[in-house]
Formats: structure tokens, sequence, C-alpha cells
């Protein structure tokens, strides 16, 4: 798609659709969904080979798709949510969350250590992020930049509205690395979206029985820091609540070199994502290639642990 064409759909999305009654807004997108999944096009396809590997070997062709339904309608309301969420007020996006082990994160802040939220694309992160900054627990995040430009600073513009500071992945004033130490070791907070990560700095993983690669900064942070790391996943337990759940910290291994404890944690991190994605598989969008083996070799860099 043209980039600038790109940019009118977000800019029409958060114009038109905010002003939606929300109940009309879902059925749109809800029918928009379907229409997506019907034309079983190449993203519709990957998602559906992605949940494949989730739900195992032993689920049905008619298993896979319908849950692949499911999930291009959570996916699509994860936009309409987004597009809806600047006329939302604070307090009701607070109220609509369904936090599970709430006292994990507290803890970790308490901790004056800083903490990062390690997440994967599964529900609305953007939600989630609302409600953190919304019961007084500010954070920093990174955002890979887009084309053209000013889509990317309209998705900072909504992130920053949300109460998140954030910062590009790349074209910065430093290294995105120092700049998300230096929260922490100030005592701040993370929040990183860590299930994707196909570079050399990269980690390699074991997910679902298959090698995936996953990013090694949250964990090269943790270690590097001492800071707090949480998996922490989303998904949506109804048609008009979200859940965020807390899992038990990810502790540093006391042996070997840094790459092979970065490598074990990211590993810790995986697992805590593959348990909850497959308690509500419809919930995890990842409409990109994500395992190894679904890659050319040829143009997949070797995995180095190098942040």
């Amino acid at each position: 798609m043209n980039a600038r064409l790109q940019d009118a759909i977000y800019a029409a999305g958060w114009r038109v659709v905010r002003g939606m009654p929300e109940p009309i807004a879902r059925r749109q997108f809800d029918a928009i969904a379907d229409v997506a999944w019907l034309r079983h096009g190449r993203s519709v396809q990957r998602l559906e080979s992605n949940l494949r590997r989730v739900l195992g070997p032993r689920a049905s062709t008619a298993e896979v798709r319908r849950t692949t339904h499911l999930g291009m309608r959570s996916y699509l309301r994860y936009w309409c949510e987004i597009f809806q969420m600047p006329r939302i007020p604070t307090a009701e996006l607070v109220a609509r969350m369904d936090p599970e082990d709430e006292p994990r994160m507290r803890d970790a802040v308490a901790t004056g250590r800083g903490m990062i939220l390690a997440l994967p694309h599964s529900g609305n992160w953007d939600h989630a992020g609302a409600w953190l900054a919304g019961i007084g627990v500010p954070f920093t995040t990174v955002a890979e930049r887009l084309e053209p430009a000013s889509l990317f600073d309209r998705f900072v513009a909504f992130r920053e509205s949300l109460g998140m500071e954030v910062i590009p992945l790349t074209g910065g004033e430093r290294p995105p690395y120092d700049v998300l130490a230096e929260r922490l070791r100030s005592g701040g907070v993370l929040c990183l979206l860590s299930d994707r990560d196909l570079t050399a700095t990269g980690v390699d993983v074991d997910f679902f029985g298959a090698t995936a690669r996953m990013p090694a900064g949250p964990a090269a942070l943790a270690h590097d820091t001492g800071a707090v790391l949480l998996p922490t996943t989303i998904h949506y337990p109804s048609r008009h609540r979200v859940a965020i759940r807390f899992h038990p910290q990810v502790e540093v291994p006391a042996d070997g070199d840094r790459a092979s404890r970065i490598r074990r944690m990211t590993q810790h991190v995986a697992d805590a994502f593959a348990g909850a994605i497959a308690e509500h598989p419809q919930d995890w969008h990842m409409l990109q290639r994500i395992w190894v083996d679904d890659l050319d070799p040829d143009r997949l860099a070797p995995s180095a642990v190098t942040v």
C-alpha cells in the first residue's frame, strides 16, 4: 500500500471512527474482519499458519479456521479500540481493565530498581498502557519508525496522549538501549513488545516446539541494570473487558556468561508468553512470520546477543 494512502487511512480512522457510537463501530470492524477472513489473503494465511502451531498437530482444519476467524475479529477489535480511545476518559479505560496478579507489578515498582514489562502482541497493549499510566505508573516504550514520517508522528502523538513516553527505535539523538537503561537506573518503568525480532540481535527460543526469534533487549536490560523483568500478557475476556496478567519475575541466572544468561532469561519470557497464548490463542495478533523455519535461511542472520 502507498505510504501516503496508508497515512490517510489511519487519519480517517481517528477522525471518523472516533466519533461513532461504540456498538456501530464494533459491528463495522467485525464485518471487515469477516470479509478479510473469507478472502483468506496473505496476512490471514500467516495468522492461520501461526495459530496452527499454537493449537498443535491434533487440531482439525475446522478448529484452526474457526480460531483464525476469531483472531481476525480480535485483531480488528484492537484497531477499532485504537481509533476510539482518544475520546474515552482515562477513568473509563481504567475501569474496563481486569488486572491479575497486580501485586507483582506493584511490588516491582516499590523496589525502586526499575521494572520491565515484556509483552506479546496480544489483546490491546495500548489500552494496557493507558491503564498503567492511569493508575499512576508512568512508563517509557519504544516505537518503530513508520513511513511516511507523518504516520509515525501520528502514532507517537496518540501514545503520548495516553501518558506514555515514546522513544524511536532508530533515528533518535541517542541509542535507544542507552536511554532505556538510563530510565531503569532512575527507577523508571518500561513496556516493550517482545515476541518478534528476526534480526541478528534476536535470541533463538523454543516456542510451541519450534525455534522462534525474540528480542534480547528486555532480558539484557534487566541483566545489565538490575531491573525487575515481568512477562505480561493481555487478552479479551469479554466484549467490553480487557484483562492483563503479570507473570512471575524472570530472575538473572547465577551461572554462565552474559550471553547465555540473557538467552535463558529470554526463554523464560517466551515460556510465559506461550502459556498465556495457548489459553487465549484468538487474541494473539501475530500476522507476520516469527518461526525461523518459516523464513528463507539465506536471508536470516545467525542469532548473536550483541545488545
